[in-house]
């Protein structure tokens, strides 16, 4: 009885996890699409992100003699996602600059690739380390704790409401530019066929920065969100990291609507079985349900690769 009264409260913690998840797995799935690489400093790239967008909400919040509420407060979360977005796709054109064009001008092994991401990954913490002294910082906002609606027993405050919002616009805004767009046809032409893209007059290096850039973009603002939420550290990407990739894995690697599925099922497991276990227990609950499904189906739920995606 004590879960089929909390499901729907459990269910709610779930899509707002797995919303997280997801905006991050968008990065993952855009980059290996287009080079069949993972990127694995993003999750450094999502920290970074983090600090810029917390940062720039604790400057308004300090400049004001009272405390923010109502529409001022909406318009300093707007402000944390702008900023935070924008420090996202800094540190993701960095990160291609630095530790990828090099390397595909030198037409290096994918191994090179693998351990070039994990210096930067590595460089980026211990810089995040010595720059705000390995701390947590939180920032709370008084209106994110304010109840909206309730869903049968289930009660939504306004943080998880803004969380599933902007992943969901996220995604919808993501999904359009790929698929709809000339440069979303550009990106799809890389992802299937790099070479014949090249013969068609597709600049495929311009290509491949502006994938890492909207992959930064997603990323800062998860990071913000996740932020928001919980609190920022050096060190604060590697969990979620993680779970964003297992997300896209779990989806599809390389299919953005996988990616956001991948991440929405993986909070939904994670937040059951942590009840119905241990919450200490749902790491564990995720990964096994992650290995179940890639044994029963090894391209994820929905499989499609970005280059072919209608």
């Amino acid at each position: 009885m004590g879960f089929v009264h909390q499901f729907w409260q459990l269910t709610i913690d779930g899509l707002m996890s797995g919303s997280l998840y997801a905006v991050i797995a968008l990065g993952y799935t855009l980059v290996y699409g287009v080079l069949q690489l993972i990127n694995f400093a993003h999750s450094e790239v999502f920290m970074l992100g983090a600090f810029g967008g917390l940062f720039a909400a604790r400057g308004l919040v300090n400049g004001f003699d009272h405390t923010p509420s109502g529409m001022t407060s909406v318009g300093i979360v707007l402000v944390g996602l702008a900023v935070g977005a924008l420090c996202g796709a800094a540190a993701a054109f960095t990160l291609e600059r630095v530790a990828y064009r090099p390397l595909r001008k030198r037409n290096a092994p994918r191994l090179a690739y693998l351990i070039s991401a994990i210096g930067a990954s590595l460089f980026a913490v211990n810089m995040a380390g010595k720059l705000w002294e390995r701390q947590n910082v939180t920032m709370e906002l008084p209106f994110t704790n304010g109840t909206v609606f309730h869903v049968f027993s289930a009660s939504v405050n306004t943080k998880t409401l803004v969380i599933i919002l902007v992943a969901a616009l996220m995604l919808v805004l993501l999904d359009t530019l790929v698929t709809r767009t000339r440069l979303g046809q550009s990106i799809r032409a890389v992802a299937q066929d790099a070479d014949t893209a090249i013969l068609m007059g597709v600049n495929v290096e311009r290509v491949i920065v502006l994938t890492f850039v909207i992959g930064g973009l997603l990323a800062g603002a998860g990071g913000f969100l996740y932020a928001m939420t919980f609190s920022a550290s050096n060190n604060m990407g590697f969990i979620p990291g993680v779970k964003a990739f297992t997300a896209a894995v779990l989806g599809g690697i390389g299919n953005v609507r996988g990616a956001m599925l991948g991440g929405i099922v993986l909070g939904l497991v994670e937040s059951y079985g942590g009840y119905v276990f241990q919450a200490s227990y749902k790491d564990v609950i995720a990964f096994l349900v992650l290995v179940l499904i890639l044994m029963v189906r090894p391209t994820g739920l929905l499989g499609e690769r970005l280059g072919r995606a209608a």
